[in-house]
């Protein structure tokens, strides 16, 4: 399971949203083996006065935040963020360095999901990736 929050400024976000969503979903479904048909972005734009960013940083910088069950490989998780950065820059023509990228993991037990624990429900993929 995976939920991906996608923060950034408003007027720079929101004009690529849709085309972000699907770049990044290419990229979890290539490196995590994750189903085409599962897809959760939620999108949260801030103004400019409240998303302060590391030096450096252009007003495209944004932050991807993934929450989902423990288990990938360090390999897999490494080829994720490769993914991301290439065709961010490549598709999106956003800069490695403005690209943030934060893995949440936690247990299956810790997830309520379509009213099971999340350790108990029958996923039809593998999170051992």
């Amino acid at each position: 399971m995976s939920q991906i929050k996608i923060y950034g400024i408003a007027s720079v976000l929101k004009p690529m949203r849709s085309q972000l969503s699907e770049v990044l979903h290419g990229c979890v479904v290539e490196a995590l083996a994750y189903p085409k048909d599962k897809r959760a972005h939620r999108f949260f734009y801030l103004d400019h006065e409240d998303f302060y960013s590391p030096e450096g940083r252009s007003e495209s910088y944004i932050i991807l935040e993934f929450n989902l069950f423990e288990g990938r490989s360090t390999a897999s998780k490494k080829r994720l963020y490769s993914l991301i950065f290439d065709r961010f820059e490549r598709v999106l023509g956003l800069r490695p360095q403005d690209v943030e990228i934060v893995l949440i993991e936690s247990p299956a037990h810790n997830w309520g999901i379509r009213g099971l624990p999340g350790d108990e429900l029958r996923l039809n993929y593998k999170i051992d990736v």
